[in-house]
Protein backbone atom coordinates (compact mmCIF):
# COMPACT_ATOMS: atom_id res chain seq x y z
CA UNK A 1 0.00 0.00 0.00
CA UNK A 2 3.02 2.00 0.96
CA UNK A 3 4.24 1.75 -2.75
CA UNK A 4 0.76 2.28 -4.46
CA UNK A 5 0.51 5.56 -2.09
CA UNK A 6 4.19 6.96 -2.80
CA UNK A 7 3.58 6.45 -6.52
CA UNK A 8 0.17 8.00 -6.23
CA UNK A 9 2.13 11.13 -4.71
CA UNK A 10 4.89 10.99 -7.57
CA UNK A 11 2.17 11.48 -10.76
CA UNK A 12 0.33 14.06 -8.63
CA UNK A 13 3.62 16.15 -8.16
CA UNK A 14 4.16 15.85 -11.69
CA UNK A 15 1.01 16.65 -12.45
CA UNK A 16 1.71 19.55 -10.08
CA UNK A 17 4.62 20.74 -11.82
CA UNK A 18 2.62 20.84 -15.21
CA UNK A 19 0.13 23.07 -13.56
CA UNK A 20 3.48 25.75 -12.54
CA UNK A 21 4.18 24.96 -16.17
CA UNK A 22 1.00 26.04 -17.37
CA UNK A 23 0.23 29.31 -15.21
CA UNK A 24 3.87 30.88 -15.82
CA UNK A 25 3.70 30.09 -19.40
CA UNK A 26 0.44 32.07 -19.53
CA UNK A 27 1.51 34.59 -17.70
CA UNK A 28 4.16 35.34 -20.30
CA UNK A 29 1.85 34.06 -23.12
CA UNK A 30 -1.05 36.71 -22.22
CA UNK A 31 1.35 39.79 -21.32
CA UNK A 32 3.48 39.33 -25.03
CA UNK A 33 0.61 39.79 -27.09
CA UNK A 34 0.46 41.69 -30.03
CA UNK A 35 -2.42 43.98 -29.04
CA UNK A 36 -2.99 45.13 -32.06
CA UNK A 37 -3.63 41.78 -33.94
CA UNK A 38 -5.58 40.40 -30.66
CA UNK A 39 -7.81 44.15 -31.30
CA UNK A 40 -8.34 42.55 -34.93
CA UNK A 41 -8.94 39.69 -34.12
CA UNK A 42 -11.31 40.40 -31.75
CA UNK A 43 -13.16 42.65 -34.38
CA UNK A 44 -13.76 39.82 -36.72
CA UNK A 45 -15.30 38.06 -34.05
CA UNK A 46 -12.69 35.31 -33.17
CA UNK A 47 -14.11 34.02 -30.09
CA UNK A 48 -10.70 32.74 -28.61
CA UNK A 49 -9.68 36.63 -28.94
CA UNK A 50 -12.58 38.30 -27.34
CA UNK A 51 -12.46 36.34 -24.30
CA UNK A 52 -8.39 37.07 -24.32
CA UNK A 53 -9.24 40.58 -24.62
CA UNK A 54 -11.59 40.34 -21.81
CA UNK A 55 -9.27 38.81 -19.52
CA UNK A 56 -6.74 41.55 -20.73
CA UNK A 57 -8.94 44.48 -19.28
CA UNK A 58 -8.59 44.25 -15.97
CA UNK A 59 -4.74 42.98 -16.17
CA UNK A 60 -4.53 43.08 -12.24
CA UNK A 61 -7.42 40.66 -11.66
CA UNK A 62 -5.44 38.48 -14.24
CA UNK A 63 -2.12 38.37 -12.40
CA UNK A 64 -3.80 37.45 -9.38
CA UNK A 65 -5.94 34.45 -10.62
CA UNK A 66 -2.54 33.48 -12.21
CA UNK A 67 -0.51 33.93 -9.32
CA UNK A 68 -3.10 32.54 -6.62
CA UNK A 69 -3.26 29.58 -8.82
CA UNK A 70 0.97 29.50 -9.59
CA UNK A 71 1.65 30.30 -5.44
CA UNK A 72 -0.69 27.78 -4.56
CA UNK A 73 0.80 24.75 -6.88
CA UNK A 74 4.22 25.50 -6.06
CA UNK A 75 3.55 25.26 -1.95
CA UNK A 76 1.46 22.23 -2.82
CA UNK A 77 4.51 20.42 -5.12
CA UNK A 78 6.66 21.32 -2.25
CA UNK A 79 4.91 19.91 1.06
CA UNK A 80 4.69 16.64 -1.41
CA UNK A 81 8.05 16.69 -2.49
CA UNK A 82 9.27 16.83 0.97
CA UNK A 83 6.72 14.03 2.29
CA UNK A 84 8.28 11.63 -0.49
CA UNK A 85 11.73 12.92 -0.21
CA UNK A 86 11.66 11.83 3.76
CA UNK A 87 9.70 8.25 2.38
CA UNK A 88 13.04 7.28 0.54
CA UNK A 89 16.13 9.14 2.37
CA UNK A 90 14.61 10.18 5.78
CA UNK A 91 15.57 13.47 7.35
CA UNK A 92 18.16 14.34 4.91
CA UNK A 93 15.71 14.14 2.16
CA UNK A 94 14.41 17.73 3.16
CA UNK A 95 17.44 19.25 1.62
CA UNK A 96 17.67 17.21 -1.13
CA UNK A 97 13.85 17.62 -2.06
CA UNK A 98 14.97 21.16 -1.25
CA UNK A 99 17.91 21.58 -3.44
CA UNK A 100 16.06 18.87 -6.78
CA UNK A 101 12.63 20.62 -6.62
CA UNK A 102 14.33 24.03 -7.14
CA UNK A 103 15.83 22.85 -9.88
CA UNK A 104 13.05 21.07 -11.41
CA UNK A 105 10.84 23.99 -11.33
CA UNK A 106 13.11 26.34 -12.61
CA UNK A 107 13.30 24.70 -15.44
CA UNK A 108 10.42 22.84 -16.09
CA UNK A 109 8.26 25.12 -14.20
CA UNK A 110 9.21 28.70 -15.25
CA UNK A 111 12.16 28.73 -17.51
CA UNK A 112 10.71 26.27 -20.24
CA UNK A 113 6.98 27.77 -20.08
CA UNK A 114 8.12 31.26 -20.49
CA UNK A 115 11.21 30.74 -22.93
CA UNK A 116 8.24 29.20 -25.23
CA UNK A 117 4.84 31.25 -23.92
CA UNK A 118 7.40 34.16 -25.47
CA UNK A 119 8.12 32.77 -28.97
CA UNK A 120 4.50 31.60 -29.29
CA UNK A 121 2.61 34.44 -27.53
CA UNK A 122 -1.11 32.80 -29.44
CA UNK A 123 -0.49 29.09 -29.14
CA UNK A 124 -0.66 29.41 -25.53
CA UNK A 125 -2.75 32.85 -24.49
CA UNK A 126 -5.73 31.91 -26.58
CA UNK A 127 -6.04 28.16 -25.18
CA UNK A 128 -5.15 28.97 -21.59
CA UNK A 129 -7.75 31.81 -21.55
CA UNK A 130 -10.57 29.14 -21.78
CA UNK A 131 -8.79 27.76 -18.35
CA UNK A 132 -8.71 31.03 -17.04
CA UNK A 133 -11.72 32.65 -17.27
CA UNK A 134 -14.20 29.98 -15.14
CA UNK A 135 -10.99 29.88 -12.77
CA UNK A 136 -11.32 33.55 -12.38
CA UNK A 137 -15.21 33.25 -11.51
CA UNK A 138 -14.87 30.61 -9.20
CA UNK A 139 -12.07 32.26 -7.09
CA UNK A 140 -13.36 35.79 -8.06
CA UNK A 141 -13.88 36.74 -4.45
CA UNK A 142 -10.46 35.48 -3.26
CA UNK A 143 -9.22 37.15 -5.94
CA UNK A 144 -11.12 40.72 -5.37
CA UNK A 145 -9.60 40.61 -2.27
CA UNK A 146 -6.39 39.93 -2.75
CA UNK A 147 -6.36 42.83 -5.68
CA UNK A 148 -8.06 45.11 -3.14
CA UNK A 149 -4.56 44.67 -0.53
CA UNK A 150 -2.20 44.51 -3.21
CA UNK A 151 -3.88 48.19 -5.05
CA UNK A 152 -4.04 49.43 -2.09
CA UNK A 153 -0.53 49.15 -1.30
CA UNK A 154 0.30 51.01 -4.83
CA UNK A 155 -2.15 54.10 -3.80
CA UNK A 156 0.30 54.54 -1.03
CA UNK A 157 2.89 54.88 -3.38
CA UNK A 158 0.87 57.05 -5.72
CA UNK A 159 0.52 54.64 -8.37
CA UNK A 160 -2.44 55.05 -10.37
CA UNK A 161 -4.44 51.15 -10.87
CA UNK A 162 -4.95 51.15 -14.64
CA UNK A 163 -8.01 49.64 -15.56
CA UNK A 164 -8.11 49.21 -19.59
CA UNK A 165 -4.95 47.21 -21.43
CA UNK A 166 -5.84 50.12 -24.29
CA UNK A 167 -2.72 51.82 -25.35
CA UNK A 168 -1.86 54.55 -27.62
CA UNK A 169 1.23 55.10 -29.83
CA UNK A 170 2.95 58.39 -30.41
CA UNK A 171 4.47 59.21 -33.96
CA UNK A 172 7.50 58.10 -33.28
CA UNK A 173 6.29 54.75 -31.67
CA UNK A 174 4.24 54.19 -34.93
CA UNK A 175 6.82 54.96 -37.08
CA UNK A 176 8.96 52.31 -35.77
CA UNK A 177 6.26 49.92 -36.00
CA UNK A 178 5.92 50.50 -39.37
CA UNK A 179 9.80 50.20 -40.38
CA UNK A 180 9.76 46.73 -38.24
CA UNK A 181 7.09 45.33 -40.13
CA UNK A 182 9.38 44.15 -42.63
CA UNK A 183 7.93 41.66 -45.15
CA UNK A 184 4.28 42.36 -43.87
CA UNK A 185 4.03 45.64 -45.49
CA UNK A 186 5.38 45.73 -49.15
CA UNK A 187 8.43 48.68 -49.11
CA UNK A 188 6.29 51.00 -51.29
CA UNK A 189 3.40 50.69 -48.88
CA UNK A 190 5.81 51.08 -45.46
CA UNK A 191 7.05 54.43 -47.63
CA UNK A 192 4.15 56.00 -47.95
CA UNK A 193 3.25 55.27 -44.62
CA UNK A 194 6.47 56.75 -43.19
CA UNK A 195 5.89 59.83 -45.51
CA UNK A 196 2.27 60.61 -44.11
CA UNK A 197 3.08 60.29 -40.52
CA UNK A 198 6.30 63.08 -41.57
CA UNK A 199 3.65 65.21 -42.87
CA UNK A 200 3.06 66.97 -39.56
CA UNK A 201 6.39 67.48 -39.39
CA UNK A 202 6.55 69.75 -42.67
CA UNK A 203 5.23 72.85 -43.85
CA UNK A 204 3.76 74.25 -47.19
CA UNK A 205 7.16 76.62 -46.91
CA UNK A 206 9.10 73.03 -47.24
CA UNK A 207 7.42 72.05 -50.49
CA UNK A 208 6.53 75.23 -52.17
CA UNK A 209 7.34 76.91 -55.96
CA UNK A 210 9.77 80.03 -54.67
CA UNK A 211 8.03 83.36 -55.83
CA UNK A 212 10.80 83.72 -58.69
CA UNK A 213 10.12 80.55 -60.06
CA UNK A 214 6.14 80.70 -60.54
CA UNK A 215 4.74 81.13 -63.84
CA UNK A 216 1.63 83.09 -64.31
CA UNK A 217 -0.15 85.57 -66.60
CA UNK A 218 -0.14 89.80 -66.11
CA UNK A 219 -3.37 91.62 -67.22
CA UNK A 220 -1.13 94.38 -68.13
CA UNK A 221 0.89 92.48 -70.63
CA UNK A 222 -0.28 92.74 -74.49
CA UNK A 223 -3.34 90.81 -75.22
CA UNK A 224 -1.52 88.46 -77.83
CA UNK A 225 1.48 88.06 -75.41
CA UNK A 226 -1.16 86.91 -73.21
CA UNK A 227 -2.85 84.93 -75.75
CA UNK A 228 0.21 83.40 -76.47
CA UNK A 229 0.73 82.34 -72.84
CA UNK A 230 -2.56 80.50 -72.84
CA UNK A 231 -1.73 78.59 -75.60
CA UNK A 232 1.90 77.23 -74.51
CA UNK A 233 1.36 77.03 -70.67
CA UNK A 234 2.20 73.62 -69.87
CA UNK A 235 0.24 73.62 -66.44
CA UNK A 236 -3.98 73.28 -65.94
CA UNK A 237 -3.61 76.36 -63.77
CA UNK A 238 -2.26 79.90 -64.02
CA UNK A 239 -1.49 82.29 -61.51
CA UNK A 240 -3.31 85.99 -62.55
CA UNK A 241 -2.00 88.85 -61.44
CA UNK A 242 -1.29 93.04 -62.19
CA UNK A 243 2.38 94.18 -62.76
CA UNK A 244 3.75 91.79 -59.73
CA UNK A 245 3.02 89.29 -57.97
CA UNK A 246 1.65 91.66 -54.68
CA UNK A 247 -1.21 92.54 -56.57
CA UNK A 248 -2.95 88.78 -57.33
CA UNK A 249 -6.41 88.87 -59.07
CA UNK A 250 -6.93 84.92 -58.81
CA UNK A 251 -6.18 81.38 -60.74
CA UNK A 252 -7.34 80.52 -64.56
CA UNK A 253 -8.14 76.97 -64.85
CA UNK A 254 -6.80 76.41 -68.31
CA UNK A 255 -9.03 74.18 -69.95
CA UNK A 256 -12.13 76.22 -69.51
CA UNK A 257 -10.17 79.15 -70.78
CA UNK A 258 -9.45 77.15 -74.37
CA UNK A 259 -12.69 75.47 -74.32
CA UNK A 260 -13.97 79.80 -74.51
CA UNK A 261 -11.53 80.64 -76.81
CA UNK A 262 -12.82 77.59 -79.04
CA UNK A 263 -16.55 78.53 -79.03
CA UNK A 264 -16.02 82.17 -79.58
CA UNK A 265 -13.95 83.53 -81.98
CA UNK A 266 -14.01 86.80 -80.45
CA UNK A 267 -12.97 86.14 -77.02
CA UNK A 268 -11.23 89.32 -75.29
CA UNK A 269 -9.85 90.54 -72.32
CA UNK A 270 -13.22 90.81 -70.31
CA UNK A 271 -14.09 87.06 -71.26
CA UNK A 272 -10.63 86.31 -69.54
CA UNK A 273 -11.33 87.96 -66.18
CA UNK A 274 -14.80 86.75 -65.97
CA UNK A 275 -12.80 82.96 -65.91
CA UNK A 276 -10.68 83.98 -63.09
CA UNK A 277 -10.95 82.29 -59.53
CA UNK A 278 -10.64 84.51 -56.89
CA UNK A 279 -6.79 83.52 -55.41
CA UNK A 280 -6.41 81.42 -51.95
CA UNK A 281 -4.05 82.11 -49.71
CA UNK A 282 -2.04 79.95 -47.37
CA UNK A 283 -0.21 81.34 -44.10
CA UNK A 284 3.68 80.12 -44.11
CA UNK A 285 4.29 77.75 -41.28
CA UNK A 286 1.19 75.73 -42.57
CA UNK A 287 2.19 71.78 -41.89
CA UNK A 288 0.87 69.43 -44.48
CA UNK A 289 -1.37 67.82 -42.77
CA UNK A 290 -3.65 70.64 -42.25
CA UNK A 291 -3.18 71.88 -45.29
CA UNK A 292 -4.94 68.54 -47.51
CA UNK A 293 -7.26 69.11 -45.09
CA UNK A 294 -7.95 72.55 -46.11
CA UNK A 295 -7.63 71.45 -49.85
CA UNK A 296 -10.23 69.36 -48.71
CA UNK A 297 -12.61 71.23 -47.08
CA UNK A 298 -12.55 74.45 -49.51
CA UNK A 299 -12.12 72.06 -52.63
CA UNK A 300 -9.09 73.95 -53.81
CA UNK A 301 -6.45 72.50 -55.40
CA UNK A 302 -4.06 75.31 -55.21
CA UNK A 303 -3.05 78.30 -53.07
CA UNK A 304 -0.14 81.18 -52.56
CA UNK A 305 1.60 80.73 -49.69
CA UNK A 306 2.25 83.93 -48.07
CA UNK A 307 4.16 85.80 -44.65
CA UNK A 308 2.72 87.53 -41.99
CA UNK A 309 2.96 90.65 -44.16
CA UNK A 310 0.50 89.26 -46.53
CA UNK A 311 3.39 89.38 -49.18
CA UNK A 312 3.21 86.34 -51.73
CA UNK A 313 6.17 83.26 -50.78
CA UNK A 314 5.61 80.92 -53.17
CA UNK A 315 3.26 78.34 -54.84
CA UNK A 316 1.81 75.12 -53.62
CA UNK A 317 -0.42 72.61 -55.14
CA UNK A 318 -2.55 69.96 -54.25
CA UNK A 319 -0.06 68.02 -56.11
CA UNK A 320 3.29 68.85 -54.19
CA UNK A 321 1.67 67.48 -51.00
CA UNK A 322 0.69 64.23 -52.41
CA UNK A 323 3.90 63.91 -54.05
CA UNK A 324 5.45 64.14 -50.39
CA UNK A 325 3.44 60.51 -49.81
CA UNK A 326 3.51 59.00 -52.68
CA UNK A 327 6.94 60.01 -55.10
CA UNK A 328 7.03 62.15 -57.91
CA UNK A 329 4.14 62.33 -60.35
CA UNK A 330 6.46 61.56 -63.29
CA UNK A 331 7.89 58.39 -65.98
CA UNK A 332 10.61 60.07 -66.01
CA UNK A 333 13.22 58.79 -63.63
CA UNK A 334 16.16 61.30 -64.44
CA UNK A 335 13.40 64.16 -63.06
CA UNK A 336 13.44 65.65 -59.24
CA UNK A 337 10.57 68.32 -58.73
CA UNK A 338 10.65 69.85 -62.30
CA UNK A 339 14.39 69.58 -61.85
CA UNK A 340 17.23 67.66 -64.16
CA UNK A 341 19.49 65.43 -61.95
CA UNK A 342 21.69 64.07 -64.80
CA UNK A 343 24.27 61.33 -63.62
CA UNK A 344 27.89 61.56 -64.15
CA UNK A 345 30.58 58.71 -65.60
CA UNK A 346 32.30 59.28 -62.27
CA UNK A 347 29.32 58.97 -60.03
CA UNK A 348 28.42 62.13 -59.28
CA UNK A 349 25.22 64.34 -60.15
CA UNK A 350 24.61 67.33 -62.19
CA UNK A 351 22.08 69.29 -60.12
CA UNK A 352 20.12 72.17 -60.80
CA UNK A 353 20.74 74.55 -57.70
CA UNK A 354 17.09 75.43 -57.13
CA UNK A 355 16.33 71.61 -56.09
CA UNK A 356 15.00 71.08 -52.70
CA UNK A 357 16.98 69.58 -49.93
CA UNK A 358 14.10 67.00 -49.17
CA UNK A 359 13.99 65.99 -52.93
CA UNK A 360 17.50 65.26 -53.47
CA UNK A 361 17.44 63.07 -50.34
CA UNK A 362 14.44 61.22 -51.13
CA UNK A 363 15.48 60.61 -55.08
CA UNK A 364 19.04 59.21 -54.12
CA UNK A 365 18.34 58.27 -50.58
CA UNK A 366 20.66 60.75 -48.98
CA UNK A 367 20.82 62.42 -45.63
CA UNK A 368 21.61 66.16 -46.48
CA UNK A 369 20.20 68.13 -43.83
CA UNK A 370 16.68 69.93 -44.07
CA UNK A 371 16.57 72.29 -41.38
CA UNK A 372 17.96 74.87 -42.38
CA UNK A 373 17.89 76.40 -46.26
CA UNK A 374 15.49 74.61 -48.14
CA UNK A 375 17.29 73.88 -51.43
CA UNK A 376 21.08 73.11 -52.85
CA UNK A 377 21.84 76.42 -53.38
CA UNK A 378 20.67 78.02 -50.12
CA UNK A 379 22.57 75.32 -48.57
CA UNK A 380 26.11 75.86 -50.10
CA UNK A 381 25.10 80.17 -49.58
CA UNK A 382 24.83 78.86 -46.13
CA UNK A 383 27.88 77.05 -45.72
CA UNK A 384 30.27 79.26 -47.54
CA UNK A 385 28.24 82.39 -46.45
CA UNK A 386 29.21 83.65 -49.49
CA UNK A 387 28.79 83.73 -53.35
CA UNK A 388 30.57 81.07 -54.53
CA UNK A 389 33.13 81.44 -58.01
CA UNK A 390 32.55 78.52 -60.94
CA UNK A 391 34.78 75.29 -59.62
CA UNK A 392 34.86 76.21 -55.87
CA UNK A 393 34.77 72.66 -54.15
CA UNK A 394 33.41 72.13 -50.57
CA UNK A 395 31.89 69.45 -49.07
CA UNK A 396 28.11 69.00 -47.74
CA UNK A 397 27.56 66.64 -44.61
CA UNK A 398 30.61 64.65 -46.10
CA UNK A 399 29.67 64.91 -49.77
CA UNK A 400 31.72 66.33 -52.12
CA UNK A 401 30.64 69.12 -54.15
CA UNK A 402 31.62 71.34 -56.87
CA UNK A 403 30.11 74.70 -58.35
CA UNK A 404 29.61 74.40 -62.15
CA UNK A 405 27.89 77.49 -62.98
CA UNK A 406 26.37 81.04 -60.87
CA UNK A 407 23.63 82.90 -62.60
CA UNK A 408 22.37 86.17 -60.96
CA UNK A 409 24.34 85.55 -57.59
CA UNK A 410 23.12 82.18 -57.04
CA UNK A 411 24.47 78.84 -58.23
CA UNK A 412 22.58 77.78 -60.88
CA UNK A 413 24.43 74.13 -61.21
CA UNK A 414 26.28 72.05 -58.92
CA UNK A 415 28.35 68.69 -58.96
CA UNK A 416 27.72 66.67 -55.95
CA UNK A 417 29.16 63.45 -54.94
CA UNK A 418 27.78 60.51 -52.44
CA UNK A 419 29.01 60.47 -49.14
CA UNK A 420 31.61 57.94 -49.76
CA UNK A 421 32.61 57.21 -46.25
CA UNK A 422 29.00 56.88 -45.10
CA UNK A 423 28.91 54.42 -48.27
CA UNK A 424 31.74 52.36 -46.66
CA UNK A 425 29.83 52.53 -43.09
CA UNK A 426 26.68 51.29 -44.10
CA UNK A 427 28.60 48.29 -46.54
CA UNK A 428 30.71 47.05 -43.22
Amino acid sequence: MDNIHIGVLCIVLVLLIGCSAFFSSSETGLMTLNRYRLRHRAREGDKAALRVSRLLERPDRLIGIILLGNNFVNVLTSSLATIIAIHFLGEAGIVVSTVALTLILLVFGEVAPKTLAALHPERIAFPASAVLTPLLKIFYPLVWLTNAVANGLLRLFRVTIQTSSQQSLSPEELRTVVLEAGVMIPKRHQTMLLSILELEEITVNDIMVPRNEVEGIDLEDDWKEVVAKLTRSPYTRLLVYRDTFDQVVGFLHLRKVLNMMMQNLEFNRTDLENLIREPYFIPEGTSLTQQLINFQQLRRRIGLVVDEYGEVLGLVTLEDILEEIVGEFTTDPATIGKRNLVPRADGGYMVDGRTSIRSLNRALDWKLPTDGPRTLNGLIMEHLETIPEPGARLSLAGHPTEIEEISNNRVKTVVIWPNTKAEAETTD
